[in-house]
């Protein structure tokens, strides 16, 4: 699910990296975005609707909405079509508004 040739594009691949989802273990490519990663393992939800919980995937890419938004090495509303991937990094879902210290930040 990774785009391999484009004829206008040039994507460089950093080196094979491993992190988890939800506690899986799965690999991606160092510096790409997280959501393209989970994309490429086959994620499709990345979030749910505050309000009628309707899953959400990777949709603007850019990182102006807030479908992608997930917690990464605990830290919420993390934007994850434009966080670069690291080893190591820990990501999970987070359902509506993430919460620092049990005080809402937005």
């Amino acid at each position: 699910m990774r785009i391999q040739n484009h004829p206008i594009l040039d994507f460089k691949k950093g080196a094979k990296v491993n992190f988890t989802f939800d506690g899986v273990k799965v690999e991606g490519y160092e510096g790409e975005p997280i959501a393209a990663a989970l994309h490429a393992a086959g994620v499709r939800v990345l979030s749910h609707s505050r309000n009628y919980k309707r899953p959400r995937g990777f949709w603007c890419a850019i990182g102006n909405c807030s479908s992608c938004n997930m917690r990464v090495n605990g830290v919420p509303n993390v934007r994850t079509c434009v966080e670069p991937l690291q080893d190591g990094m820990i990501v999970e879902t987070q359902e509506g508004k993430g919460k620092i210290g049990g005080v809402c930040d937005g």
